[in-house]
Parts: structure tokens; sequence; C-alpha cells
């Protein structure tokens, strides 16, 4: 459907928050930073989805899903063109705070507005699709990253920064084809949600364990964008520009994995779907705390990227579905999960300084544990 491309084109402007991962590590070299401060970066701009997913719901019932996905945008393009004016870690505080508040904004709205133009089981594939659309932006960033940061490229005086200014023009671009496009929506019938209301929507068994689904895929999605270059810095002793290679190789992976899963999930049971993707994230776990050659910490990285790519989806579907009459208020709830880009990160900081890079790997270990668990919890 044509109403679906420039929707699609706001799935690839959700990426640009992956560049996150391979930004804060570039900002640790520039400004010598500890792991630990390098990695408030990226739990920064998850601490945003916390605060402002459910009011974002609730956003949705005033203005209408579209609307809120055009200020989204509009945000996360302010967020991009900060950073063209200087690299200070005031400067990068700000613009990732305004990415994280954009993104949040984004996801809250996106993901439902999609259900006014698919439904039903497809709306999991659907959803996959997208993802394999926002992947494709999340796996450029470190390239163009690198790129920007060679020594005999200029990259407009830039360096690594370069991708702001290219990702903001695609920004602009997709806010005004979203802008152009008509998407009727369904009025929401009765009387809104009340924040307190939202809230007690975690009462729900399924709501609350995909919640913290949410929380766990996102968390190893960050932790493996931050840690995957520093593994390989650890223990085959690349240089950044050389080890970047890792986050772009994870998201390559992750695209694969969408651009499959959006198929598969249309045609195969969702549970054992779900079930054979985190058993390839396990055997990552194990390849990246045992790997010590780079063909193993690869082969690892490239399996979480596989596993990882359709835990989304299914999480999101699943809730999405179980509660049809309360799509913006469920929406705001899982965005809301995505703060486990905040914790995951702090804690494998931490756990990195104390231990090494074997440390994040144990807390990233975690969450795929809990998502064996939330297999036992998927309707089909």
């Amino acid at each position: 459907m044509l109403k679906l491309i420039p929707v699609m084109l706001c799935f690839f402007a959700m990426g640009f928050v992956d560049l996150v991962g391979i930004a804060s590590n570039y900002v640790k070299e520039d400004l010598n930073l500890s792991n630990s401060s390098a990695n408030i970066f990226p739990s920064l701009v998850f601490f945003w989805f916390l605060i402002f997913s459910v009011p974002t719901g609730m956003l949705m019932n005033k203005i209408g899903r579209k609307n809120t996905v055009l200020l989204s945008l509009l945000i996360t393009v302010l967020s991009l063109l900060i950073p063209i004016f200087g690299e200070t870690y005031f400067i990068m505080l700000i613009s990732f705070s305004l990415l994280g508040i954009g993104n949040a904004l984004m996801q809250t709205s996106l993901n439902p507005l999609i259900s006014n133009i698919i439904s039903g089981d497809r709306l999991a594939s659907t959803l996959t699709f997208g993802q394999f659309v926002k992947a494709i932006a999340s796996f450029m960033a470190p390239l163009i990253a690198a790129w920007g940061a060679q020594a005999s490229i200029p990259a407009f005086g830039l360096s690594w920064r370069v991708l702001f200014p290219i990702y903001m023009i695609v920004g602009i671009f997709a806010s005004i084809c979203l802008s152009l496009t008509s998407i009727k929506e369904e009025e929401i019938t009765g009387k809104a949600s009340t924040f307190v209301e939202c809230f007690k929507l975690l009462g729900k068994p399924i709501i609350l364990f995909s919640f913290l689904g949410i929380m766990c895929h996102v968390g190893i999605d960050v932790g493996t964008n931050t840690t995957a270059p520093k593994l390989l810095m650890e223990r085959v002793g690349m240089t950044l520009n050389d080890a970047a290679f890792a986050t772009t190789l994870y998201f390559i992976f992750r695209t694969i994995g969408c651009f499959t899963g959006s198929y598969a999930l249309a045609k195969l049971n969702h549970k054992k779907f779900f079930f054979f993707s985190v058993v390839l994230m396990a055997l990552s776990m194990l390849g990246m705390f045992f790997g010590t050659s780079k063909f193993v910490l690869y082969t690892a990285i490239a399996l979480v990227g596989l596993g990882n790519s359709n835990i989304f989806s299914v999480v999101f579907s699943q809730a999405l579905l179980s509660l049809p009459e309360k799509k913006n208020e469920v929406s705001g709830l899982m965005i809301m999960g995505l703060f486990g880009g905040t914790i995951f990160p702090l804690l494998m900081g931490f756990a990195s300084d104390a231990i090494g890079q074997i440390g994040a790997v144990l807390v990233m270990t975690i969450g795929v544990i809990y998502l064996f668990y939330y297999t036992t919890k998927i309707n089909k």
C-alpha cells in the first residue's frame, strides 16, 4: 500500500536513535571518558522513554497518532542539528536528550499508527518489516561515522559527526512525506484513560510480562551496540575505527533478521519462532563470553543481531492485540519499556569497569534468560 511508504520512511528516521551506540564510543575517545561515563549517553537517550512514553499515549488520544509522529520528527531533526556546532560534553548531552525524547514520541505513536493501515495477524510481520527499515539506518550510522572520521576525508570539518546533518536531511524529507499523506484514524470512544489508569494496565499479566520483555530486548540491543566494539578492542587489540565495524555487523544481521522475519512471522508459529530467536541470542552470549578471536566474536555479534531482530515485533503485537480497545495506552507502556536501554548500559558500564567487558556480557545474559521465560507467555 502506498500509505506504507511515508510510514516506512519514519521507521528509517526511528533508526537514528541507534547512532548513540557508536557515537558514545567516539565521544569517549575524543573526551577521554571512562566506560561508565561514556555509557551515560545511551542511558540518557533511553531515560526519556520512562518519562514521555505514557504521556505520549495520552497525547495521541488528543491530537492523533499522525500528528504525534510529526511532532516527534520535529524534535528529532532539532536533536541532529545541535551537534553540527560542536562536541562538548554539554552539547552532546542536550543532543542525545532531544534524540531520546523525539524517539520516545515516535516509537509510541508510529507503531500503533500502522494498525490504522494493517491489522490482525499481519500486524507483527508489518512491524517487523518496519524494524527492517529502521535497522538500515542503524547499520549505516557506524559506516558514515567511520567514513567521516578518516583523516584523509575532510567530511565538512565535522569528522564522525557528519552523520548528524546527513540524517537530519532524511528526517526533514520523512516529515514532508508523512504530512502529505492522508491516514484515517479510528475515533476514541468513551472517556480517555488517565495517567493512573494507563499504569493500572500493568496489572494484566501479559502487559507486565511484555513490558519486561521490551526492557530486555532493548537492553540487549543497546548493550551490544555499545559493547561489541569494546570487546574487539579489549580482546583483539583493534582501533576504534576498525572495531566500529562490529556495530555495523550487528545491524546488518539484525536487518537480515527483520527482512526474513517479516515473511516468517506471516506464516510460522510465533511462539516457536520467538524461541528459536532467543536460542540464537543465548549462543551469541556464549560466544561473547568465551570468544578471544575475531572470527568467534564476529559470529557472536551476528547471532545476537539475527536473534534480537524480531523480539520487539512479537512482544509488541502480543500486548497490542491483547487490549485492542486501549492501543494508545498499551503502546505508551510498551515503549516505556525501552527504558531498559538506560538500565542495561549503566549496569554494563559499572560491570565492565570492574571486571572488563565480560561483565557487560553477563548483564545482557540476564535479559536473554528472561526472554526464554517470556516464550511461555506467547499465545501462538
